[in-house]
């Protein structure tokens, strides 16, 4: 109603005043006509529309464009009539001149009469893509900012942008109201310099989408404003990427809040320093030299050498990673030396060497721009304040073309027409407009060129072959076309895939004006009726999708470090890249590029895509390297070089290989046929007898297995099972398939079933920590019995009692694999007493069964071995998960980064009608990354939405949708929005931080906070009280007290009652006899004690050898201060201040430490031998292995240590306990953790007991991992080239196991700092 009576009165008012005459006012009479009718009923289909049918934002598009143009007319032409004198001029051009105003009215008059056109060509987009890309472009062009996901965003990147320059104004405009002298610039205007770099900074670090930022506040303020509800089933399901993000912009606030203060100080210091005054011009030359230095190298050269083809002239890359001749790549990319020179590079250049050009041009063009000549003060502040926030948040944002924009801009306005200058701050903030329009037409003609070479056309219809010709002699239009396409950055598509090129309606950088992304079909979102009888999103393709979400998230956690590193080449906002696999081929599209995070979209195309699609992925995999041909013949080419015709081909292409080799994690796919692998009847018998085998287990390991053996509901359910000669006919059981089938009884009988299956239900049930009783008669064989036979005879109703057909037991088991259970049997309705028997013990057996039956094929006879079996399962339940595809928990675990997944998974898709046995393993993939021209991606995405929306061509083989090698047309045009394209998976707008990225931490340091900050002081505090150990002592160093790790104050008693070991020297007694560890007595050391128990947990017959031998290897390679002689290692310098003595110490330690002139006595003579108490710590790495022997040993050693005994061990004793360790270290480098040390798989470490190792790994940790900075206790350490196999590392480093809060972590020892011990 509003907009109808506001088109009324302002056609009328236009009509009214004369601004039409003749045959033009009804031109415009029927443009208000359309207006008012498309509020009646929308235009449908409309040219500009992104969906079919009913779109409710387009009826209100043609009234707010015909009112905004209404009111642009009044505006400007009240602005000619008022305005008479031309005040402000640039270059020449008199911007407030009434001539200017009043051409500018014409021409928005003769647009509004030729609405009918526009809008029927499709020019104008919905009004809402419209304020966006308005938005937009304001924030981009004129005060720096980043790309918008949103209508939301960008109204919010706006006003904060605005909300920025009025705080920035108040201070220039102050500093240009003081007296400026030749050789001074007012400090105010040297404070407004510092705020400027420091808030240009933070805004170029700061995403444009503001909802995670309130997500944060939110969680920080309300903590529990969202409530679980305990009842839902997904309530246990928790996507770990929210809290992600979170966690990565808290920790940027945190380090912006520390970073932008010191970058104020820092640029108001130098600034104020008058430095930009007294070196001129001398200073202006060094830093556009530096500048035009570090951007050629950083920009252009580095990113060639690194290419696939650089300058499409060698045939391999000049510079090349470690992995590029890896066939197969089975590790995270290795940092390579160009790429942490292309980070330090990119570093010098946005912190340091931008903020000083702009700052430089700021000094010199304040005082000019503020003058009466130019725009007066209060215009110039503003001018001054725009120009340099811009400029400085571009440079942070995104560096690649800004040295070429600035360098050309100098070298134009200061060489070339110096006349026209308006200041080279204004001359810059002015280019880097027209250079970001420039790089656009060239992106664009570039598109045009290579789609319609007569030498590499496609013709995908017979219009193409008609239109081709046609198009020749409109080349100068499509040149017009082009052009004015770069400067309001629309599309230039192709009509209907042809070579006639028509500019689309204005879009933001995101181009899609829909939300869409990908909602995968699962349980969690359909109906239960549907899942049993139907199996909705059974087809590939949904169940295919969850690959490309996990690569959504490996891509971010470690694109913008990816990015920064220059794996991907040069990068700008817009620009689309293609990743292709053996198997995955998504199209990446950047849209937001900041200071430190990259927002992207990726879109996923079929595993098995069309014809035309295999093509194109052919063409971006094969090679050129072999081409040898000139024109037309093969003459061959130069070592290393491309032939003449692969160069040629590779410059007539809209894309380019930028890697062949770019490493990520991911998940790798095989798929074996179930119905291969249970072709015969004795697989399908292996099958069930791990069913059985699985249950049983389940069911004994359970916690709740005594509360169901005392259930009397399953009491008298089971009744019927303990008679003694039970048997159960059931016409679904199969002497074929089950083991235990009974010929005579022609059933399954419990004797039949004890027989083969008693001593495994007693085996397990050995392990319990309480074993029950496990007869043949026992209520736990009859509670195995009732189970494993109901889990058959569920089995057999699923598979309508068909078990000897071959396709349905396949659709028994798989509906049993995705917990369809059916209970059909009286006797079996005792399971409803606890559905917790069908959901923990029966489902988990059928899921169980699948992967132990994989494994037999690999070892048939290896699980005959009940105690292998057991391990098999236990281990498999760690560290593999199975589950149904449609489970809301299988894409839990895929994108929580589970280790290993198995599936059984039902394929119905066109016809096919089969099953597949899916395992995921989790491991690095190798990616070729393709940079595609995103005005070829641009363009070609326009073609299709208006071809399919407003053309209506439904033909599924269009003729531009046809394979076209040298824009990859199918490829682009399958991952638009659905149902335009088809992608089988289209992500969210994700947004990647580098400070996930764990190898560029270690290149430019973590993030700067307070406990950052906190962690490095007492890092260094504690290094500094082991130097000042280390100093205490003739010849010692740090290195001495790192590798002991306790401080300098760390004991401070006697050790007079501290254990030592008696190690045999001397004459022989007899054994001692044992006795437990005993606390220490008040006011006495323990460092001795938490030296013995620090680093090593071994038994005590172990520990002796490892004494003579670990223990001297470890101490002669770490500790500098203890020199060896020919008879040993020489002891420290005594000192009248010792409190510990060496007799303190375990006896194998003290004859390595004191002098061996006296064989006769050796205690008396090391007894008058002390060491002063700040170098006690450096014994700790003697002690390693030492400290464990002394723990355990004859306490009367210890009362009489001038007696000497052979060293006596009880066998019985057991290690080291926790609570003696006190030995703490902090983790510095979390690529040294080993994670997947523990795997089964791997036997290289032997380690203490079989809990730690399911503890120690990633199969435990789940979503935990450990960070730099965290500190825990070290509980046992393996070293090298040990002699006993418990210590004994398998590669040439020491590793630590480190109890981190409750985790177990394997490092190795160069991945810790030594924090000392507590006492």
């Amino acid at each position: 109603m509003v907009l109808a009576i506001l088109v009324a009165f302002l056609g009328s008012v236009l009509l009214v005043h004369g601004f039409f005459t003749d045959i033009w006012v009804f031109q415009f009479c029927l443009v208000i006509a359309s207006c008012q009718y498309s509020l009646l009923k929308s235009v449908q289909p409309d040219s500009s529309s992104p969906r079919h049918g009913h779109n409710r934002i387009i009826a209100y598009s043609r009234p707010v464009y015909f009112c905004l143009c209404c009111g642009l007319i009044w505006l400007l032409h009240y602005g000619s009539l008022r305005i008479s004198s031309s005040r402000f001029t640039l270059y020449g051009v008199a911007l407030t001149s009434s001539l200017l105003l009043a051409s500018a009215r014409d021409l928005v008059i003769v647009f509004t009469l030729c609405f009918p056109i526009v809008f029927f060509v499709g020019l104008l987009p919905q009004v809402n893509t419209f304020v966006m890309y308005l938005f937009e472009q304001l924030d981009i062009h004129v005060f720096g900012g980043n790309a918008c996901t949103s209508l939301l965003s960008a109204l919010y990147s706006v006003l904060r942008s605005i909300v920025t320059v009025s705080l920035l104004y108040g201070f220039c405009y102050g500093a240009l109201k003081e007296t400026w002298e030749p050789h001074h610039i007012p400090v105010l205007f040297s404070v407004f310099c510092g705020l400027l770099v420091a808030v240009s900074y933070h805004l170029s670090r700061q995403s444009s989408d503001p909802s995670v930022l309130i997500s944060l506040i939110q969680s920080k303020i309300l903590p529990n404003l969202k409530e679980k509800n305990p009842e839902d089933p997904l309530s246990e399901v928790q996507d770990p990427l929210p809290d992600k993000l979170r966690a990565s912009v808290n920790e940027r606030l945190q380090s912006d809040l520390i970073v932008c203060v010191v970058i104020a100080v820092l640029y108001f210091a130098i600034h104020v320093s008058t430095v930009f005054i007294a070196l001129q011009p001398f200073l202006s030359y060094v830093l556009y030299a530096l500048l035009g230095t570090v951007g050629l190298l950083t920009h252009y050269l580095l990113p060639q050498v690194r290419k696939q083809l650089p300058w499409y002239c060698f045939s391999h890359p000049l510079l090349k990673t470690k992995e590029y001749y890896q066939f197969e790549v089975r590790d995270a990319a290795h940092v390579m030396w160009f790429e942490k020179l292309h980070v330090w590079l990119l570093f010098v250049e946005k912190n340091v060497l931008y903020p000083l050009v702009i700052l430089n041009e700021l000094s010199r063009s304040a005082r000019e721009l503020a003058s009466p000549k130019k725009l007066d003060t209060e215009v110039g502040a503003l001018m001054i304040t725009i120009a340099g926030l811009k400029m400085l948040r571009s440079c942070y944002s995104s560096p690649t073309y800004q040295y070429a924009t600035i360098l050309f801009t100098v070298l134009f306005f200061t060489f070339d027409y110096r006349h026209l200058s308006e200041t080279l701050l204004l001359d810059l903030f002015i280019m880097s407009i027209v250079f970001s329009k420039l790089w656009e037409l060239f992106y664009k003609l570039h598109f045009v060129y290579t789609y319609i070479a007569p030498w590499q056309i496609t013709w995908g219809s017979a219009f193409h072959a008609f239109a081709q010709p046609f198009a020749v002699p409109h080349s100068a239009m499509l040149f017009v076309q082009a052009a004015v396409s770069a400067v309001f950055s629309t599309p230039l598509n192709p009509f209907l895939g042809s070579a006639i090129f028509i500019t689309s309606y204005v879009r933001p950088v995101k181009f899609w004006e829909r939300d869409y992304n990908t909602k995968r079909v699962d349980h969690s979102n359909t109906r239960l009726a549907s899942q049993l009888d139907r199996n909705p999103g059974s087809d590939d393709n949904n169940l295919n999708s969850i690959f490309y979400e996990h690569l959504t998230r490996s891509l971010q956690h470690s694109l913008c470090g990816d990015l920064l590193l220059g794996r991907w080449g040069n990068f700008s906002t817009g620009d689309c890249f293609i990743l292709a696999s053996d198997y995955l081929n998504a199209l990446v599209h950047l849209i937001e590029i900041g200071n430190g995070l990259v927002t992207f979209q990726l879109r996923g195309l079929e595993f098995r895509g069309t014809y035309c699609q295999q093509r194109e992925v052919e063409a971006i995999t094969e090679g050129v390297e072999e081409d040898e041909g000139c024109c037309c013949c093969e003459p061959g080419h130069l070592p290393h070089i491309l032939s003449f015709n692969a160069a040629f081909g590779q410059h007539w292409l809209a894309w380019e290989v930028l890697v062949t080799k770019y490493v990520l994690e991911g998940y790798s796919i095989t798929d074996n046929s179930a119905a291969s692998m249970l072709q015969v009847f004795d697989l399908r018998r292996i099958l069930t007898t791990y069913y059985v085998k699985g249950i049983i287990y389940y069911v004994i390991s359970s916690p709740k297995l005594e509360e169901w053996l005392a259930n009397e509901t399953m009491k008298e359910g089971l009744r019927g099972c303990g008679e003694r000669n039970y048997v159960d006919l059931d016409p679904t059981f199969n002497p074929n398939i089950d083991e235990d089938y009974d010929h005579r009884l022609a059933g399954i009988s419990r004797d039949s079933f004890c027989g083969i299956y008693l001593g495994w239900i007693q085996y397990c049930n050995s392990q319990r920590a309480k074993p029950l009783n496990s007869d043949k008669d026992s209520p736990l064989v009859m509670l195995c019995f009732g189970l494993c036979v109901l889990g058959r005879r569920a089995l057999g109703t699923a598979a309508h009692h068909m078990s000897s057909n071959l396709e349905s037991f396949l659709y028994g088991l798989h509906a049993l694999f995705k917990g369809d259970f059916r209970i059909s049997s009286v006797r079996d309705e005792w399971i409803f007493a606890d559905m917790e028997l069908l959901r923990k013990v029966v489902v988990p057996g059928i899921r169980m069964s699948l992967k132990l039956h994989q494994d037999h094929f690999t070892s048939p006879d290896e699980y005959d071995e009940p105690a292998i079996l057991y391990e098999a399962i236990s281990s498999h339940q760690q560290n593999l998960v199975i589950a149904h595809e449609g489970d809301p928990g299988w894409r839990s675990a895929v994108l929580s980064n589970a280790p290993s997944l198995l599936a059984l998974r039902h394929v119905l898709d066109e016809g096919t009608n089969e099953y597949k046995i899916i395992m995921l393993s989790r491991r690095y993939l190798s990616f070729r990354v393709i940079k595609v021209n995103k005005e070829c991606v641009r363009g070609l995405w326009a073609g299709q939405q208006q071809e399919l929306v407003f053309l209506r061509n439904r033909n599924p083989e269009r003729g531009s949708i046809q394979n076209a090698k040298q824009a990859l047309r199918n490829m682009i045009n399958s991952s638009c929005d659905q149902p335009i394209g088809y992608p089988i998976y289209v992500s969210p707008l994700t947004t990647s931080y580098c400070n996930t990225h764990p190898q560029l931490g270690h290149i430019l340091g973590g993030p700067i906070s307070i406990a950052n900050i906190r962690n490095i002081v007492v890092s260094t505090w504690h290094r500094l009280r082991k130097g000042c150990g280390a100093g205490c002592n003739s010849g010692g160093n740090i290195e001495d007290s790192d590798a002991g790790g306790l401080s300098c104050g760390s004991g401070n008693g006697t050790g007079g009652d501290s254990h030592q070991s008696s190690s045999s020297h001397g004459g022989t007694t007899g054994p001692a006899p044992p006795h437990s560890y005993q606390p220490h007595s008040l006011g006495t050391s323990q460092s001795t004690q938490s030296v013995q128990s620090s680093l090593v947990r071994q038994s005590p017959a172990r520990a002796s050898m490892a004494s003579q031998s670990s223990s001297y290897r470890y101490s002669s390679s770490r500790h500098s201060s203890l020199r060896t002689s020919t008879t040993g290692l020489e002891p420290c310098r005594r000192s009248s201040t010792s409190q510990l003595s060496l007799r303190t110490l375990p006896t194998s330690l003290q004859l390595r430490l004191g002098s061996t002139s006296d064989p006769a006595g050796p205690s008396s003579s090391l007894s008058s031998h002390s060491i002063p108490p700040c170098k006690r710590h450096t014994l700790v790495g003697l002690l390693g292995n030492d400290g464990v022997c002394s723990t355990v040993t004859d306490p009367h050693s210890q009362l009489h240590n001038h007696h000497h005994h052979p060293q006596q061990h009880n066998p019985t004793i057991s290690t080291v306990r926790r609570d003696d360790i006190s030995y703490r270290v902090q983790l510095v480098d979390v690529t040294q953790v080993l994670e997947n040390i523990n795997l089964p798989k791997r036997k290289e470490l032997l380690w203490p007991d079989e809990t730690m190792r399911l503890r120690a790994g990633r199969t435990c940790w789940r979503d935990w991992s450990p960070v730099e900075g965290m500190e825990g206790h070290v509980i046992h350490r393996w070293v090298p080239c040990s002699r006993d196999p418990a210590s004994r590392s398998h590669i040439n480093k020491t590793i630590l196991l480190v109890q981190v809060e409750d985790k177990l972590v394997p490092i190795i020892d160069t991945g810790v700092i030594e924090l000392g011990a507590e006492v």
